[in-house]
């Protein structure tokens, strides 16, 4: 029940008190109503443009009738980017990773996609831009951004490694090598100066880590003179190499594997674009590059190989 308010005559829902304090029956103003029966039509347009209402009793929602869908959206946003990057990934189809170097623009362009391809395939190993992994028995896989290369440096080395993997091998000595004859040779080693020992040459060390202890890259053997460790570099550590050797088959032997990514994890123009950005590090060997082709007049990868 309502009745007049002594405060400007205004009617009241007939809650008051104290006499001067009143529950006032004023409407909203206009334009507070106009924005909430507009705020209305909007959720009804909205619930019945979009997809979202279910039917639980057929399992299935409401499509919308706009036909919205967070993957067409995705799809078409995918588009744009794609067609940006189209040419630029034409160019890439039959370049060989040096001609890709002699194109700065393509280089640019590779770098900047080859890092995030790098994160998502090799960084979980080789670290944030090839810093490496240092796990208790050394490297967790070899430092990429230095210029000590087991297989190579060049650009054509490190896009072979990316595409076939590699495993190198040595064998477990254990059963080869007296207590005095490993420590020797283990002393020697950690020095760097590997042929110090005639043990080097006596006991066939030459034939993988070359006459000179500094290693052969069609191997993939060790440089041991360089003070550059794959695995742990103490005299301790170097013996526990020399006995169990790397990749021997066997119990205890020290694990070095990197897959191969060709057609299995990234296609061949992927494994290019990570083959530069490994090598854009700064650690790659360089002299090739500046005789590599023109990007225009660059030959197929397929017939470089």
């Amino acid at each position: 029940m309502s009745e007049k308010h002594d405060v400007g005559g205004v009617t009241t829902t007939g809650h008051v008190w104290d006499d001067d304090l009143g529950d006032f029956t004023n409407q909203p103003p206009k334009w507070w109503m106009l924005g909430l029966a507009a705020s209305a039509i909007w959720v009804v347009v909205y619930w019945l443009y979009y997809p979202g209402i279910p039917f639980s009793m057929s399992g299935t929602h409401f499509k919308g009738l706009g036909g919205w869908t967070a993957i067409a959206e995705m799809e078409a946003d995918k588009g744009v980017v794609d067609e940006v990057r189209g040419k630029y990934e034409a160019k890439l189809k039959d370049m060989t990773p040096a001609a890709i170097l002699a194109d700065s623009e393509l280089t640019e362009y590779v770098t900047r996609s080859g890092k995030v391809l790098f994160g998502d395939n090799c960084a979980a190993c080789h670290g944030t831009n090839g810093v490496g992994v240092v796990g208790k028995e050394g490297l967790f896989a070899p430092i990429l951004n230095d210029d000590d290369w087991l297989y190579g440096g060049k650009i054509d080395d490190i896009h072979t490694t990316i595409q076939g993997g590699r495993q190198g091998m040595m064998m477990a000595h254990k059963d080869m090598l007296t207590d005095a004859e490993v420590d020797a040779l283990a002393n020697a080693v950690a020095a760097g100066t590997p042929t110090a020992t005639p043990l080097f040459a006596e006991k066939g060390c030459i034939a993988c880590h070359g006459e000179d202890g500094k290693g052969i890259q069609a191997m993939g053997s060790a440089n041991l003179t360089d003070q550059v460790w794959r695995f742990d570099g103490s005299v301790e550590g170097i013996k526990y190499t020399i006995l169990n050797g790397v990749n021997a088959g066997m119990p205890g032997t020290r694990v070095a594997v990197m897959p191969a990514f060709q057609g299995v994890k990234l296609s061949d123009a992927e494994i290019k674009k990570l083959a530069v950005y490994v090598y854009k590090f700064g650690g790659g060997q360089a002299d090739e590059v500046a005789a590599a082709p023109a990007a225009e007049e660059a030959a197929p990868v397929e017939a470089a190989q």
